[in-house]
Parts: C-alpha cells; structure tokens; sequence
C-alpha cells in the first residue's frame, strides 16, 4: 500500500519548510534511510529521510516551496500503483493530485478534476506572476509593517533586488525577490502593517493583469479550494553591510550576492557572509562556499558597547500651552506589549533578593582584562556565572510548555539591549560552553547588530535563561517581567559602596544586589533560592570560573 510522506516538525517552533533539493525524482527507487531532500526550516537546513522501501510516486511540492508541517510532501509505494487513493485518504483533494501530476509527467496533458460549485469565483494567477507574501521571521511575529518600498509598481526587478524593507517585533528587515520580471502590484502601503501570509507583492511579466486575481484574494474567493501556484518562499535577511574593497565578494548595489540556502547556513554557523568569496555565476555565494570557508585571525575586539540607547531629544515646550505627542507603536513595542502582559498576568511571578560581594570580581576583572584579548565586562562575568549555576540547576533552565516542563540541555542566556522602540533579547548560545573572552566576542558583536538592527532571527530567539541589567544606570535593585518561555529572568542592579564592619573596625565594602523572577509553575522557592547561592559563590570567588 503506498505510503503519503508528511512534513514533519524539525524543531518547536517550525511551521513550515522550505524544499532546499529533491535527491530523487518521480519514478526512482527508495529504500529506508536513504535522503529524499533536503528541507530548511526556521532553525537550520536538515535532511528528511525515507523510512519506507518502494518506487516515489508522486512530489507534492517543487523545489523552493514551502510546505506547513503535517503537509503531504511525496507518496512511496509499489511501482504503478495507483497513489490516488492514498492521497484522498491523507486529505489530498483531486485538484491538488493532478497538479503534482503536471510536475511529474510534464508532457502529458492533465485533465481537471470536476470543480466544485464555488470554484466559479476563484481566480487563478497568471502564468508566470510570482507572489510574494510576508512570512514568519519569528516564533513571535504576528505582522510586519512596509517601512519603505524600494521598487514602484511597473519597475523592473533582478535577482537579489531589495524590494521593500519591513519592520518585524525584532528587527527591520529587507525583503528580497528572487524574482526576474517587472513588480506589478503593491498590496501593503509603506506605512502599513501586513498580517502573516498576506500578499504583499506580485512580480511577474510585463503588461500581466493581476487585478481579477487580487480582488478575488481579497475577497476571500480563492480561500477555500482555489489551488494557485504559490510563489517560491521569500527570503528575508538583515541588511549586511559592504565588505572592505580588498575582499573579493560579488555584490549587487551594495548587497551581497549569495544564494538563500547559503545566507542561512552562514546565519547558523556565525559566518559574516561578506567575508566570503563566492563561487557561483558572477562571484555568487553557494552552499559549498559555506561549508569550506575558513575564517581568518580575528582582531582583538574593542570593549563591548554600553546596552543602552540615548533617548531621542524632547519636543519643545510653549510655556502656557498644552500639548501632547502621540507614538505610534512599533511592532516591537506591540510585541512587547502582549508577550510581557501576557507573562505578567498568567505567570505568577515571584522574586527573590540577594546581595553579593563584588570585591574579588572588581580585582579579578582587573587581572584578567590584562591578558584578555577582549575586554571583558562585569556583564560577561554574570552571564558566565549564571551558566555555570544553570549548569547545576537544571530547574531553572526551563521552559513552560502549558502542559509539561521542558528541562533544557542547552544554556542560551538571552541578555536584554535597549533600544529606542524597546528591549530586544540577542542570546549568548552554548553560554556554559565559552570561556569569559567568547561571551564578551559573543556579546560585542550582538549588541552592536541589535543597535544597527542588524540581528537575524536566530539571534534573538532561543533563550532558556534572561538577564536583564540596569546596574550601568545607576539602577540599585528592580524586579524583572520573565521573558516567556523562560522560568526565570535575573535582574541586576549597579554595584554600590557600603560600609561594613571588619575585624574591630569598619571598612568599605563593594556590594551588587541581584532579583531573582521565577515562574512559581515551573520554579519553586527553594530551587530559585539554591540556585541565587551558587550563582553568588561564583561571583565572590571568580577563580571557580576558569577551572
């Protein structure tokens, strides 16, 4: 009996998955545990293997195409038998059978199955138009907002033209049409917000009337059973800057030129894509460019810039008149809003306090920033100890999944930055893994792209543990709003001078006080206590650090 091959879910928060490659076509002969294809999803690109013995008969979605997990991908079975049934029985409907079947066999004619009564209605896409919709850039995301166009309907568009750039809950963002033709219509306004999945563009060629198309997407006509050729997932990615003129990396207006596999993979492995050459069609970035680069020596890395933003200058003020400003809210601050409510008032906190001597970390930072490549901050030092406690208290490096508690292998400690529109996270991965010189590398570099709005998704997803350090202004104490999933987030205040009684005298003392917010669902009061005392012994005594 063939057997329908799903989508399936390759981490928690995939929703869907692009197909990188095929690694066999309709017709070949599979076996169980060889690789059909490769599928990127929101975290990485991983390969799907068979689990079945038979002859593939039958591809439900082309090459660059995205598919929601639970899809129908492909049907294994006994050579000519009839896959049909199987994808009736799977949800498949007649429509979406014979499509796949134009893929397969693209010489041989294919009759459409008997439309139902309210395909009247429904407007196919004209051949050759590509839509271009606003995906999922986060576990977060609800909507994108156009902040700029930067192509006018009629206006031809190359490969790796930027099209537009969209404001998301994390970071601004350019959207990049992999498209060659002419843009023919604009579905958001630069100003204007676009749901997940919303057409937001269509490019194809020139002269291709869209607009019965599009008024029957608006009208919600084509939702129901229409079946359209959707367009090849759009690849969003942070600006990159130019790379210095001695690197001999192809570039487009100013923009790397590398292919969206590659551009992803070098986001997981930490590779800053302009440093590498490119192998492909006019100096083209590729998988394989990826897989074999070797990073140069890198430079000391200066000191780690300040995580705070200055505030934007106050508006004038008429003495006698009343006046007021209204803000209109980006979609961090909307996502801030709701994700942080959300945690406030579903979460029942509660917070633990406790002071720690800093005289020994003030001496050994010292000590260590003598020898250390990089300039290493009383951050970098609580972001160490607190991996290293987490490592001891697995209860606290968890996550609340509604229904189970997810203890985390890993230590990702996400480290709040300010910015003007508000708090964005950039995490720290494998915190426990890397020495104090890695994490204040790790943590220079982070802090520097969220203020350029720079980071990519990965960047700022992920976290099992937060920090959130107010010390550097003048902050003596405060309780911290957890950073859901988390269990917990550290709120760290500035370190003061207190006078304190020594032998027969007094003397002055170096002291830092540290809030503990636990998700009592997840966290108990004894376990946050204990964890608050190793993460305070590490702290007063550094050395425990580097053995």
């Amino acid at each position: 009996m063939a057997e329908v091959i799903r989508m399936p879910r390759m981490s928690d928060t995939m929703t869907e998955g692009v197909i990188v490659a095929w690694h066999k076509k309709v017709g070949d002969k599979v076996k169980s545990g060889e690789l059909l294809a490769e599928v990127e999803t929101d975290k990485a690109t991983m390969e799907l293997e068979s689990y079945n013995d038979g002859t593939l008969l039958y591809l439900g979605v082309e090459k660059g195409k995205s598919v929601t997990v639970d899809g129908i991908l492909a049907v294994i079975g006994k050579e000519g038998e009839d896959f049909k049934a199987a994808l009736d029985a799977a949800g498949g409907s007649a429509v979406t059978v014979n499509k796949a079947a134009a893929v397969a066999e693209p010489v041989k004619a294919v009759e459409a199955a008997p439309a139902p009564a309210t395909t009247a209605a429904k407007v196919s896409l004209p051949a050759g138009a590509k839509e271009i919709r606003m995906p999922l850039l986060s576990d977060t995301m609800t909507e994108g907002k156009i902040v700029a166009w930067n192509k006018k309907v009629g206006d031809a568009v190359k490969s790796d033209d930027v099209l537009a750039e969209v404001e998301t809950d994390k970071a601004t963002m350019d959207v990049v049409g992999y498209e060659e033709g002419t843009l023919l219509y604009i579905g958001v306004e630069a100003g204007k917000a676009a749901k997940i999945n919303e057409i937001i563009a269509i490019v194809g060629k020139p002269g291709t009337d869209v607009a019965a198309y599009v008024a029957a997407e608006k009208s919600g006509a084509n939702n129901a059973t229409a079946v359209v050729e959707s367009a090849p997932v759009t690849a969003i990615e942070s600006a990159v800057s130019a790379a210095p003129a001695a690197e001999t990396v192809a570039h487009t207006n100013g923009r790397v030129k590398a292919s969206p596999l590659a551009k992803k993979l070098a986001t997981d492995k930490g590779i800053d894509i302009s440093k590498v050459n490119g192998s492909g069609d006019g100096g083209r970035i590729t998988k394989r460019d990826i897989d074999s680069y070797v990073p140069a020596a890198a430079a000391p890395a200066s000191a780690p810039a300040a995580q705070s933003v200055a505030p934007a200058a106050a508006p004038a003020v008429v003495n006698g008149a009343e006046g007021y400003t209204d803000v209109q809210l980006t979609q961090m601050r909307k996502t801030i809003a709701r994700r942080l409510g959300e945690s406030k008032f579903s979460a029942p906190h509660f917070y633990l306090t406790m002071e720690v001597n800093m005289d020994n970390a003030m001496s050994s930072r010292v000590a260590i920033n003598e020898v250390s490549p990089v300039k290493i901050s009383f951050n970098d030092m609580i972001i160490k100890a607190c991996a290293m406690a987490l490592r001891k208290h697995p209860d606290v490096n968890s996550s609340w999944m509604g229904d189970f508690i997810r203890q985390n292998h890993h230590i990702h400690i996400g480290s709040a930055v300010a910015m003007p529109e508000g708090l964005i996270v950039p995490v720290i991965r494998f915190a426990d893994q890397k020495s104090l010189s890695q994490i204040a590398a790790d943590a220079k570099e982070l802090y520097g792209k969220a203020k350029d709005k720079k980071l990519q998704p990965n960047e700022f997803s992920g976290n099992t543990f937060t920090i959130s350090n107010l010390g550097m202004m003048d902050i003596e104490e405060f309780t911290a709003i957890i950073n859901p999933p988390d269990s917990a987030i550290l709120a760290v205040g500035r370190i003061k001078e207190v006078v304190v009684k020594k032998g027969d005298g007094f003397g002055v003392t170096n002291v830092m006080k540290l809030t503990l917010s636990c998700d009592h669902r997840s966290v108990d009061g004894a376990v946050g206590a204990s964890f608050l005392q190793t993460l305070k012994k590490f702290l007063e005594n550094p050395v425990t650090m580097l053995v």
